[in-house]
């Protein structure tokens, strides 16, 4: 029988109060765009949502009031929260690292539309000293999340790690709390490569996890894990670079042992967009691709006349989203996320000229 831990074994409590994420942004009205009179924005743009992107939408939004006097808040409450959030129209959009499904879509009394922002990656994180290369099979991985392998020394992991020291220690697994895109990501990932996964828990973005302790989104697993030796996880990239924790290398469709980097996410997006923009690229036929890669989308409404929005608030949101997703691009990279490739990019765009205000395009 599997033991099952709590987060009140490792005395992290306080830890994990102090990792919970709310990432708020904005500026002063002064912003000039070029040589132009200072713009007079109408409005606080708002959103809420995934944790996985975080990290891009503040350093987006930061340099979009800068550049242009807009301010903007968003709120880092994991995916679904922020789905709820859109759903209840008490946000401008919603942010999430799995695309709606159509039982997502069946909430929503109007059409919603969505289109991805950049590439992320959710790696597997763990806290071992001197094992810096571990490297992990997808069964291995749903193995240890499934709380079949428990031992550092399990012969499977060391039969894919040879050479490394490998301790006689517990794994302590750590997973998300809150509904996460993260975990939509993650779960996406090993229903596509392990059968016993797929049967028993499926693609979700909120689990009951037979085995291990919680963290608090992206910030608060990532802390978790560095804090706790055996442990591992799952996070966004940034975060793990952020947090100096180590990821292991994970093996692709291909066979080939892959480190997650911009490039290698960036391969995963190497497909044709359908108009919608809901795709999934995870377990990437690529050869050289990072297999836990993930587009993370944004959500509005697609008529934007609702709960006495102006037509200047609609104006302004959707001059936002445009930004993000072309100028906005440029800062990507410098924080671990992919940019959109041309053809993402170009389906981005088509949703966003599709979303009208009283029935007449926003966008020109």
């Amino acid at each position: 029988m599997t033991k099952k831990y709590t987060i009140n074994s490792f005395n992290l409590l306080v830890l994990l109060s102090a990792a919970s994420i709310i990432g708020t942004v904005s500026c002063t009205l002064n912003g000039k765009p070029g040589n132009e009179a200072p713009y007079i924005s109408h409005s606080v743009i708002t959103g809420a949502g995934s944790t996985f992107a975080n990290p891009i939408y503040s350093k987006m939004q930061s340099e979009y009031c800068t550049k242009t006097g807009t301010p903007s808040s968003y709120q880092a409450i994991g995916s679904s929260g922020g789905i709820k959030k859109i759903l209840n129209r008490s946000v401008d959009f919603g942010a999430s690292d799995g695309f709606l499904s159509n039982d997502d879509m069946s909430m929503f009394t109007t059409p919603v539309v969505e289109f991805p922002t950049c590439l992320g990656a959710v790696v597997v994180s763990y806290n071992l000293p001197n094992i810096p290369d571990l490297k992990l099979t997808p069964d291995i991985i749903a193995g240890i999340f499934l709380g079949k392998i428990t031992k550092w020394n399990d012969p499977l992991i060391t039969s894919e790690n040879k050479g490394a020291k490998l301790p006689d220690l517990a794994i302590t697994v750590v997973h998300r709390s809150d509904g996460s895109g993260t975990t939509y990501v993650f779960t996406d990932y090993l229903s596509k490569v392990n059968t016993e996964w797929r049967t028993k828990i499926g693609t979700t973005r909120t689990v009951s996890w037979p085995v291990g302790v919680e963290g608090d989104g992206n910030e608060g697993v990532a802390s978790v894990v560095k804090a706790v030796n055996g442990a591992v996880g799952y996070i966004e990239l940034t975060y793990a670079m952020q947090k100096h924790v180590d990821f292991a290398q994970i093996k692709n469709s291909s066979g080939k042992y892959i480190k997650a980097s911009l490039e290698s996410t960036s391969l995963a997006a190497n497909v044709d967009i359908p108009a919608d923009t809901r795709i999934s690229i995870t377990n990437s036929s690529v050869a050289d691709a990072y297999p836990i890669s993930s587009f993370t989308w944004i959500i509005i409404y697609k008529e934007q006349f609702y709960n006495n929005r102006t037509k200047e608030e609609a104006i302004d949101l959707l001059k936002e989203l445009s930004w993000m997703i072309t100028d906005g691009q440029q800062y990507t990279s410098s924080l671990y996320y992919s940019p959109l490739p041309g053809k993402a990019l170009a389906a981005a765009q088509n949703v966003l000229k599709s979303v009208t205000y009283q029935g007449m395009p926003v966008l020109k």
